[in-house]
């Protein structure tokens, strides 16, 4: 009986597949096919043909001639390009501040009060408005002269700076920006993490004596953590990117190039100065950073995870 029951099995295992499931199959091949020939047409190639041009003399139009290693030796002699590395670091410390307000606002539009709707509304509007459009308003907003913000400062009997022309406040000014501009985005994501907790652990949390803070400790943060390294890598790697609003806000890289961003300074080597292998060789350390650097943020997320286990 087994020998019989193993036979039909293989008989059935064997059995020819009707033309409805391989035409399934068929389709399903197509609707997988077309993102990854878009993956390689449009992001892969173009990879390896930036990391080519980043060993050649290239100005974007004319002959690539290898040139080795020399645009990574006048790279590391560039001034501006530490410089501009420097400032794109700075302006990745809205990042932490961001993820702070975004998640205190969670907290406090969770608890169920009137108007959440509208709340959350309201701080998502800048999340899907144009990232031009809005660096134009602020642009307008840190005008010396007659912006929003000096304006309300003089109700205060403050003098308040030209914020953009300033080296000393052109930064802080771009992090103030661009925190608002993600709050409600990773607001949303908060709210979501913690509305989805389950009451019954803070039920038993209360039952056992726990106080607000270790309820935090021991129930939400532990919780909302997937969702925090998740803003975490894609904040630092759309950080790193960061372009529209410094040729918007401060078109010439602000005062001294002191808001003046890696991106922003590859761009102007590729397009204005027509030095496209030199900018493909910052493109290309650019990107081993950012790849070092999430790396590092996954190894640690995986360690963490297994410390708590």
């Amino acid at each position: 009986m087994e020998m019989s029951a193993k036979m039909n099995k293989k008989k059935t295992s064997k059995a020819p597949k009707s033309n409805l499931y391989k035409k399934e199959h068929r389709v399903a091949f197509l609707f997988v096919l077309l993102p990854v020939v878009g993956f390689i047409l449009f992001s892969l190639i173009p990879l390896l043909y930036s990391a080519y041009a980043a060993f050649t003399d290239w100005n974007g139009l004319g002959q690539m001639n290898f040139i080795g290693f020399d645009n990574f030796r006048k790279l590391f002699k560039d001034e501006y390009f530490y410089k501009t590395l420097f400032n794109t670091l700075y302006l990745m410390l809205g990042i932490p501040i961001g993820l702070f307000l975004s998640f205190i606002l969670a907290s406090a539009l969770s608890r169920g009060i009137k108007g959440t709707t509208i709340f959350r509304t309201i701080y998502y509007i800048p999340v899907i408005s144009s990232l031009a459009a809005i660096s134009i308003l602020w642009q307008w907003a840190y005008n010396g002269d007659f912006g929003l913000v000096n304006q309300v400062l003089d109700i205060f009997g403050i003098d308040g700076p030209n914020w953009l022309q300033n080296p000393d406040t052109v930064k802080p000014a771009i992090i103030i920006m661009t925190v608002w501009k993600g709050l409600g985005y990773s607001m949303l994501l908060y709210l979501a993490a913690i509305q989805s907790v389950p009451k019954t652990f803070y039920e038993a949390a209360e039952l056992d004596g726990a106080s607000s803070f270790q309820k935090f400790k021991n129930i939400t943060w532990p919780m909302v953590k997937p969702v925090t390294f998740f803003l975490v890598v894609t904040n630092i790697i759309g950080g790193s990117q960061i372009f529209t609003e410094i040729n918007i806000m401060t078109p010439t890289g602000g005062p001294k190039y002191s808001s003046a961003t890696i991106v922003w300074y590859i761009w102007q080597k590729a397009f204005k100065n027509w030095q496209m292998g030199y900018a493909s060789s910052m493109a290309l350390i650019l990107a081993i950073l950012v790849f070092a650097v999430t790396a590092f943020q996954f190894y640690m997320n995986n360690r963490s995870s297994y410390s708590m286990d």
